[in-house]
């Protein structure tokens, strides 16, 4: 197996662990939460145990994410599978929308409107308490990973975070703090039922967590909406390809460059390269040879490159005008 295909299946496992640490963690504190809502009669736990249920899904739809789009590329799909899971994770993202946001929001109206009675909330913060360390660890899996991809890659960890491809590692670290945000929420709902006898502050927790879910949800929508259409690798990278290419022998210009980020270890480039008048077939297919060699082992994501000899613009105009006027 080449170094790449040991990073990529790294890069791969590693994103499948975290997934599955946190649906592990979340299928039990969403059973835990709804239990403990029920005795304790809090919205604010109830609007909690939807959104650990809505985590727990999202999970699940990114686990199949990961699945489908490691198959190899075949006859029908000869760019292969990457870009599909960027079609889960938008899925994902909706359960998050759907399952969680419009529950809760509607749980904590209901709650000021109806108002509610509360009961024994013990149960309510022994859950809170356990589901706080299950998340904390979950949490801590995933920006285990955040952390190591970004140093391999020499960029900062919130640069990293916001503008990764991996949207499955991604959506683990952006759900889980969401949900250390809503267990404070809830236990703050719980703690203003308890000192003023009113389920108003358990309702208005209520809110804000379903508040908290619609940003999660806008943030990763938005994030797969983008790769989906096509978004290219940054700017810096780039300008490294573009470098990477003019050190080429035989090749003088990069006419044009498109790049397109296919997955997180699946990049495609394609480019308009003009070179030298004087170089042979045979140099030039050395040449883009040498050109995919240098930019795979400086960015192993690259999978794909396509090179096309176009000539420079000075050929160009030549060809369109016609030769310059001869003396004599």
């Amino acid at each position: 197996m080449s170094a790449e295909n040991s990073t990529n299946s790294a890069t791969g496992g590693e994103s499948t662990f975290t997934v599955v640490v946190a649906a592990a963690a979340n299928l039990g504190i969403a059973v835990a939460k709804a239990v403990a809502g029920l005795i304790s009669g809090s919205s604010a736990m109830l609007s909690e145990a939807a959104h650990s249920v809505a985590d727990t899904v999202t999970e699940v739809l990114l686990l199949t994410a990961l699945r489908r789009s490691e198959k190899p590329a075949d006859e029908e799909h000869p760019l292969g599978y990457g870009p599909e899971r960027y079609i889960w994770a938008m899925l994902a993202s909706v359960a998050t929308f759907v399952g969680g946001a419009v529950f809760a929001v509607y749980d904590g109206v209901h709650t000021l409107v109806r108002g509610e009675e509360l009961g024994d909330p013990l149960v309510s913060y022994i859950v809170l308490g356990i589901a706080f360390l299950l998340e904390g660890y979950s949490l801590r899996t995933g920006l285990r990973q955040v952390r190591g991809e970004a140093a391999r890659l020499g960029a900062p960890t919130t640069h990293y975070l916001r503008h990764t491809p991996d949207t499955a590692v991604k959506a683990v670290v952006m759900e889980d703090s969401a949900a250390l945000v809503g267990l404070l929420l809830a236990a703050g709902g719980l703690i203003g039922g308890q000192l003023t006898g009113s389920g108003v502050w358990d309702g208005i927790a209520s809110i804000l967590i379903g508040a908290l879910l619609v940003y999660v949800a806008w943030v990763l929508g938005r994030s797969n909406a983008q790769l989906l259409i096509g978004r290219p690798v940054p700017r810096e990278m780039r300008a490294g390809i573009r470098e990477e290419l003019l050190s080429v022998p035989h090749i003088i210009d990069v006419l044009e460059l498109t790049t397109l980020i296919q997955g997180p270890t699946e990049i495609l480039v394609a480019a308009k390269v003009d070179f030298r008048d004087a170089s042979t077939a045979g140099q030039i297919e050395w040449a883009c040879e040498e050109a995919e060699e240098q930019l795979q082992e400086r960015y192993p994501a690259i999978r794909r490159v396509y090179l096309d000899p176009t000539p420079g613009l000075g050929l160009e105009r030549e060809r369109r005008d016609g030769p310059g006027p001869s003396g004599g």
